[in-house]
């Protein structure tokens, strides 16, 4: 369910699926984030007596997040994937950490569906269900209402990337400051870089650089020449330390940053388009529907109404 001010709820059910032999950080990444904004209510989830809610929550709830968990090789108490496949079958959004995925491949839920996991798991779980489209070293995959993501960081990335589709990246943005956190890392980011090899993370300061002047036209030569280096080892450099290449990038930071606007300002489409170097509102318009699947006039209504 798509969180609405007016509703008359009590806002977005978030359930934790705490399931036995849980990771206590992946249990408590989520509660902290999403617990962090009015809109959504946390229950953890559980057969055990020290669980707040029981697991008949789960089916009834408008997100359920289920943590990584040791061993996912061993089978869990029935009652959980039960739990599961119920909120599956109704159409719920799940959000699996870690191992966590292997509960819900267990469901069924994933076939013929990308998914991901931690890197030390990608081929565990290729092995087990070859069904699946596993995709390695990605901080997160979203595929329908299923997204699967890494370790216990990549979490957080995901549970902020919800944050940001139901509410807006304002919303995100003060979430991500309130657990300390980046609110813009995207999915197709690695989980790892190799930290012996050269230039790890020596873009940082040309990222920054092209934040500062989205307005104009940023070119792969205009960053390589930053950066100091041949534009064939910025190409490079740029896609191992981001997962993507330069002008993805500078296209995807555009659109954030046109999110924003819309959501904190009253400037004009036109206007917009030009802070953001989309340079006419037309192109801004197809990027911007392309990216988001709505167009900028109702994104602006959408979350200006989860503001009120």
């Amino acid at each position: 369910m798509r969180p609405d001010a007016d509703d008359g709820t009590d806002g977005t059910v978030v359930a934790i699926l705490a399931v036995p032999r849980a990771y206590a950080l992946d249990v408590s990444i989520p509660a902290h984030v999403f617990g962090r904004h009015p809109g959504y209510r946390v229950l953890v989830c559980g057969e055990e007596a020290a669980s707040p809610a029981p697991l008949s929550a789960v089916p009834e709830a408008d997100i359920v997040v289920v943590p990584g968990y040791e061993d996912p090789h061993l089978p869990l108490p029935p009652a959980y994937p039960e739990a599961l496949r119920a909120a599956v079958e109704r159409g719920v959004r799940v959000v699996a950490v870690c191992t966590g995925v292997f509960v819900l491949a267990a469901s069924g839920a994933l076939d013929g569906r990308s998914a991901t996991t931690h890197w030390r798991h990608t081929e565990q779980l290729r092995a087990a269900y070859p069904g699946i489209d596993v995709v390695d070293n990605r901080l997160f995959v979203q595929d329908g209402p299923l997204l699967t993501c890494a370790g216990a960081g990549a979490g957080i990335d995901a549970c902020l990337h919800i944050v940001r589709s139901d509410f807006g990246v304002g919303a995100a943005d003060g979430v991500a400051k309130e657990v300390i956190s980046s609110s813009v890392r995207e999915a197709d980011e690695p989980q790892y870089a190799d930290p012996f090899a050269p230039g790890r993370d020596t873009l940082r300061a040309t990222r920054d650089w092209a934040l500062a002047r989205l307005g104009t036209p940023l070119t792969v030569q205009r960053m390589a020449d930053h950066s100091l280096m041949s534009r064939r080892t910025f190409n490079r450099r740029f896609a191992r330390e981001t997962g993507m290449p330069p002008m993805r990038w500078v296209a995807l930071q555009r659109i954030l940053s046109a999110r924003r606007l819309l959501e904190s300002s009253d400037w004009p489409v036109e206007r917009i388009a030009t802070a953001t170097g989309f340079g006419t509102a037309a192109n801004f318009r197809t990027a911007f529907r392309r990216e988001t699947g709505v167009t900028p006039t109702a994104y602006r209504r959408t979350h200006a109404a989860n503001e009120q």
